[in-house]
C-alpha cells in the first residue's frame, strides 16, 4: 500500500472541454440518438459512463471505445443491454489510458455514434449536466449512476477540533478500516493485521495487551495460508468481518472473510471467504475493497429498501441464513458501493450498487443513530465525507457533501468509526480516523459529530 495515493493520482486544473459534433443516418442514427457519452474518469482507473436517455433498451453489444488513437479499443461485452434511463460505466484501463489532452469516442460498426475530448485530467470526474443532454463539466465520480450536477458541500458536522488518539509510533504505516464496537475500536492494516484497541484513559486509544493482541493478530485466509490485504473490518453477532483486496501483493482478490477472535494464539484463520472478485467490475490489485460496513436486516426493510437483483422490495426471507443484515463494501477503484446479502453457506447475491460520489471509497460506517451510511475519501478527495439514506424509491441517495473537519490536515485517512450513542455528551459523540501514512508518528485522530 502506498503511503499516499495524491502522489499517484493527480487532481489537475481543469480546461474546457470540446465535444465533437456527430452526424448519423440509417439504422445507426437510432442508436445515436439515445446512447452517449455520459461521464470519463482519468485519474484512478480510467473509466467511460454511457447513458442511455431513450425509452427503449439498446443492445451495446460489440460496441467500441477507443482514445484519440484508432489502435486503442476496448470492445463491449457480448449481452450487454442498456436500458431505458440506465448508466453503465466500462473501465477501459487494461485496454487504454486516458490522459490530458485525450478523447474518448464511442462506436458502433464503424460509425461514430458519440465523442468527447478534453485539455485536463479530471478533477475527478467529466461530466455532462444534465445527464445525456448537457455540456461536460467537472464534478464528483458518480460512475454507475446520475451525474452530480451542482450539489454543495457543507462543512463538518461537528466541531472543527481534532487530536491524536494514540501515543506515538505505536502502529506504523498502512492502519486502515476502523470500527467501534462498545467499548473496543477494532482496526485493520493493510500489511494483514487486526488490532483489538481498548481505551487508553485519555480520549484515544491503545493495543489490548491480553490473549495475543499486544501486536495485533496476523490475518490467513481460510486453511492457514496467504497473507490478505485487510483494509476494512466490521463487527456482527456472527464475528469480525474484514474486507480484503488482494493476497499480499498479488493479483485482485476483492473478498470478505470471518474471523472468530475469541483466541490467544497470535493468528487467526478466516473461518469463511465470500470471494467476489467474479461479481463485480475487475479493477487494478490494490485499487478493490477499501471499507466494509453492515447494516441489519430490520433497518433495511424499515426503510423500504429495494432489492437490486429482485426489483421489489427487500425481504429477508427471500435468502437462507445470513446473518440478519446486508454487508456493504467500497471500493477505491471506481468510488462505487455495493451491497451482499452473504449467506452461511458461502453463497451470496449483490442487492445493491450506487456511486459513492467520490474519485474513490476508502470507508463505509452504518450509523444506527442517524439510519445514515457514511462514505469517506483520502487525501485523494481532499478529506471529504457522504451521507446516504433510503429514499422513496428504495434506493442509497446522497444525502450531505461535507468537507473534513477545518482543524484536520488533509491526511491519507483510510478508516472512520463512529461512536455509539451511549457516547453522546452534550450534544455531540467521538469519531475516529486512520492515517494510513501515521503522518507525524500518529495514526488515530479523533473529532466530534452532533448527535
Amino acid at each position: 500500500m502506498l503511503p499516499s495515493r495524491a502522489h499517484r493520482r493527480a487532481l489537475c486544473l481543469i480546461a474546457g472541454p470540446v465535444l465533437a459534433a456527430v452526424t448519423l443516418t440509417g439504422p445507426a442514427q437510432a442508436a445515436a440518438e439515445t446512447v452517449r457519452i455520459n461521464e470519463v474518469v482519468t485519474t484512478g482507473n480510467d473509466s467511460v459512463e454511457l447513458y442511455n436517455t431513450g425509452s427503449a433498451a439498446v443492445d451495446v453489444s460489440g460496441w467500441v471505445l477507443k482514445d484519440d488513437k484508432d489502435s486503442s479499443k476496448f470492445k463491449i461485452p457480448a449481452g450487454t443491454t442498456l436500458a431505458a434511463g440506465a448508466f453503465r460505466a466500462f473501465d477501459v484501463h487494461n485496454a487504454f489510458g486516458l490522459g490530458d489532452d485525450d478523447e474518448a469516442r464511442l462506436f458502433r460498426g464503424d460509425t461514430l455514434v458519440d465523442s468527447f475530448s478534453w485539455s485536463k485530467q479530471s478533477d475527478p470526474s467529466w461530466s455532462r449536466c444534465p445527464d445525456g443532454t448537457g455540456s461536460f463539466a467537472k464534478a464528483a465520480v458518480t460512475l454507475g449512476a446520475a451525474n452530480s450536477c451542482g450539489s454543495t458541500t457543507a462543512a463538518w458536522p461537528g466541531g472543527s477540533a481534532v487530536t491524536t488518539a494514540d501515543a506515538s509510533n505505536v502502529f506504523g504505516e498502512d492502519l486502515s478500516g476502523l470500527f467501534q464496537d462498545g467499548g473496543v475500536l477494532w482496526a485493520a492494516q493493510n500489511s494483514g493485521k487486526l488490532w483489538r484497541l481498548l481505551p487508553n484513559g485519555s480520549g484515544g486509544w491503545k493495543p489490548d495487551t491480553a490473549s495475543g493482541w499486544s501486536a495485533g493478530k496476523t490475518l490467513r485466509f481460510p486453511g492457514g495460508s496467504g497473507n490478505p490485504d485487510s483494509e476494512g473490518v466490521t463487527v456482527t453477532g456472527a464475528g469480525v468481518f474484514v474486507a480484503s483486496e488482494r493476497n499480499g501483493s498479488g493479483s485482485s482478490r476483492t473478498s470478505v472473510l470471518r474471523y472468530d477472535v475469541s483466541g490467544t494464539g497470535s493468528t487467526l484463520t478466516a473461518t469463511r471467504e465470500w470471494n467476489l472478485t467474479a461479481d463485480l467490475p475487475p479493477v487494478g490489485a490494490n485499487l478493490g475493497f477499501e471499507g466494509i460496513t453492515w447494516v441489519p436486516d430490520a433497518a433495511l426493510t424499515g426503510a423500504g429498501f429495494a432489492d437490486a437483483s429482485t426489483g421489489a422490495a427487500y425481504d429477508p426471507a427471500h435468502y437462507g441464513a445470513h446473518g440478519g443484515g446486508v454487508f456493504f463494501v467500497g471500493v477505491e477503484g471506481t468510488g462505487m458501493a455495493h451491497g451482499y446479502v452473504l449467506l452461511d453457506s458461502g453463497a451470496f447475491t449483490r442487492v445493491a450498487s450506487f456511486a459513492g460520489g467520490m474519485s474513490g471509497v476508502m470507508e463505509l460506517q452504518w450509523e444506527p443513530q442517524a439510519s445514515r451510511l457514511w462514505a469517506v475519501c483520502d487525501d485523494t478527495c481532499h478529506g471529504q465525507h457522504r451521507t446516504f439514506k433510503i429514499d422513496a424509491s428504495g434506493k442509497f441517495t446522497t444525502a450531505a457533501v461535507y468537507n473534513r473537519p477545518s482543524g484536520m490536515g488533509d491526511y491519507n485517512n483510510e478508516g472512520f468509526s463512529v461512536a455509539p450513542a451511549s457516547e453522546c455528551a452534550g450534544g455531540t459523540k467521538p469519531v475516529y480516523w486512520s492515517d494510513d501514512s501515521n503522518d507525524g508518528g500518529h495514526a488515530l485522530r479523533k473529532g466530534t459529530i452532533t448527535c
